[in-house]
């Protein structure tokens, strides 16, 4: 799907601020993601996922493709690893995440730029409650990610809670927006809005583009896992 919305204009380069993060830097941001893998829903067969990342007005500011392999892809489904390349309208890369392959407590690391590690975004242990931590280049716990019950999943917007260290209030949020029942059969599209303070760092900014990423993939996706269908005799 294309948006009519005209993509913004270059920014002037900001002190201190990774080159093509300037859209981050200057905004409370509330940006839509598009997932437009149509042809996994279509035809079973998982393909790349591709997102449109918008502003508030619809303009498109990023553009997010994902590069893994095509046989871990369709055996491990959502629990493949993967690089995210994330371009602006220039089509220059401007941020890179990479999630190794794990069964178990996922992760993703964001650049910015490629090469340079900002953050990371790492699953705690939870019975029921997806849980994130947001950590600094160095390791360092900055945030708290605190999602819902997810069998809940199919009744309206759901929303993952980005908390400070201090305290339980919520100083952001990611929602999974809900789809319309005829969107929701002839697309494998997802929206979501990410929601976060102007004055955030810029560099946590993009590492809960990451979070927002990652949360789609393992909790969202419908593609299939050939290995779990296996294991379940289809």
């Amino acid at each position: 799907q294309t948006s009519l919305a005209p993509a913004v204009p270059p920014l002037v380069q900001l002190y201190g601020v990774p080159p093509g993060l300037e859209y981050l830097a200057q905004v409370g941001l509330t940006s839509l993601f598009l997932s437009i893998y149509l042809s996994g829903m279509l035809t079973g067969f998982e393909t790349n996922n591709q997102y449109e990342i918008k502003n508030s007005i619809g303009q498109e500011i990023y553009h997010a493709k994902e590069k893994s392999n095509c046989f871990v892809r369709n055996i491990f489904g959502s629990a493949r690893g993967f690089k995210m390349r994330i371009t602006d309208n220039m089509g220059q890369e401007v941020i890179q995440m990479d999630r190794p392959m794990r069964c178990f407590l996922q992760e993703i690391e964001v650049q910015a730029p490629p090469g340079v590690t900002i953050g990371y975004v790492k699953q705690e242990w939870s019975c029921f409650l997806p849980k994130f931590s947001i950590l600094g280049p160095n390791n360092e716990v900055l945030l708290k990610i605190r999602g819902p019950f997810l069998p809940l999943k199919c009744c309206g917007d759901i929303n993952f809670e980005v908390k400070g260290m201090i305290g339980e209030q919520s100083i952001g949020r990611i929602t999974k927006q809900r789809s319309g029942f005829i969107k929701k059969c002839i697309s494998d599209a997802t929206n979501f809005c990410i929601q976060f303070p102007m004055d955030m760092d810029v560099n946590m900014k993009a590492v809960l583009l990451g979070a927002c990423l990652l949360i789609d993939i393992m909790f969202f996706e419908k593609g299939g896992n050939l290995f779990l269908k296996l294991l379940k005799g289809f």
